[in-house]
């Protein structure tokens, strides 16, 4: 096979079909089932948009009521997860906590072995309910505080800080909260998506599919980039270092966390947006230290090499400024990113065909086992 024909990374390649998401590239926008994601980031809820993307469309009241009271009605965790949980290494990363613990959700879900549209909808509902319960409970467990347990008053994004924190701050902190899910919950066949679909072309199960996404999802070229964006801030300390501390990573030929995607040609579609919020948290909380440094680096990278920064970007001081720890904002990601998941694994089992790409073989040609003697 040439060595021009092979797609490394599967560049250009169109592996398949999908009707849930697509940038636009007329108007260089991420749509959600035809809906530009910006306008559903401002105008809808994170439950709405959940729906939106399970069912092809957004809900009307009713639809919406019975959505939430079936996901806040699933929220809880068993007492044998938290007991597991309780027992993690306290230096685990929490996208390996959150990782093992989905797995250990499907060892107890009555349906794990009905692949069924209906029944994979419905553990679907279960894994974003208790997802957030678990990723709180391992974060309490490492401060060596008790889980608290879930509040079905409150909605999906309000609930997580009442989970982590034992309250819920000011709405426009939960507002940018629940924007922020919106953006994340679905990207077209990226890394942690296409390997969900990959498991789910097997027949596994989606807890099997869940589980393997979340760890496409951990590295630092894909989710975990939230996380380096902010590391990043952090090591450069002042807007008055910014510029010096960006030329010696150009000088050394060195990655910039949080710019560049292989998708958007003229800058993240969803960037705007998130910038907005962060810029808010900055204002609320009284800091404007982090969104300082980053403007100076959006405004270099894109004057000096023409990038654009990345979701990863505006979010990972957003999260930060809430108040969350570092190596929780990939788990967030988890949390939000369940529902574009689930959307494609029901969708790629609707129509399956098992994945199995070829590669072009580059190793030695075939050969003869030398005698014992000769080795």
């Amino acid at each position: 096979m040439p060595e021009s024909d092979i797609r490394k990374g599967l560049v250009g390649v169109v592996a398949d079909t999908t009707s849930v998401s697509k940038v636009m590239e007329e108007t260089n926008s991420l749509t959600y089932r035809g809906y530009p994601v910006q306008d559903l980031a401002e105008q809808c809820s994170f439950e709405e948009v959940a729906y939106l993307l399970w069912h092809g469309d957004l809900p009307n009241a009713a639809q919406l009521a019975d959505f939430r009271k079936e996901e806040a009605a699933a929220r809880a965790i068993s007492p044998a997860l938290h007991q597991v949980i309780a027992t993690f290494p306290r230096g685990a990363h929490p996208m390996d906590a959150i990782r093992t613990a989905v797995s250990f959700m499907g060892l107890e879900d009555p349906e794990t072995a009905d692949n069924s549209e209906a029944a994979t909808w419905r553990k679907a509902m279960r894994l974003l309910a208790k997802i957030p319960t678990a990723i709180a409970a391992y974060h309490r467990a490492g401060k060596g505080e008790a889980p608290i347990a879930p509040d079905p008053s409150l909605g999906f994004a309000a609930n997580f800080f009442h989970l982590c924190f034992g309250r819920v701050p000011a709405p426009e902190v939960v507002k940018a909260f629940d924007v922020s899910l919106t953006l994340y919950a679905e990207h077209g066949f990226n890394a942690s998506t296409f390997t969900a679909r990959t498991v789910t072309s097997t027949q596994a199960d989606i807890h099997a599919a869940i589980t393997a996404a979340i760890g496409a999802l951990k590295g630092p070229l894909h989710g975990g980039a939230n996380e380096a964006v902010m590391h990043m801030l952090k090591e450069i300390g002042t807007p008055e270092r910014a510029g010096d501390w960006l030329q010696g990573r150009f000088d050394h030929r060195a990655l910039v966390m949080g710019f560049g995607h292989r998708v958007y040609k003229h800058g993240d579609s969803r960037v705007p947006t998130m910038t907005r919020y962060a810029e808010k948290m900055a204002e609320v909380m009284g800091d404007r230290t982090w969104m300082e440094i980053s403007r100076i680096l959006a405004g270099e990278m894109l004057a000096q090499k023409n990038i654009y920064p990345n979701l990863d970007f505006p979010t990972g001081p957003a999260y930060y400024l809430m108040g969350f720890d570092i190596p929780m904002f990939t788990p967030i990601f988890v949390a939000s990113r369940i529902t574009g998941w689930a959307a494609h694994v029901v969708e790629q089992a609707s129509d399956n065909r098992l994945i199995r790409p070829l590669s072009a073989y580059v190793g030695a040609a075939q050969r003869t086992v030398p005698a014992i003697a000769a080795r």
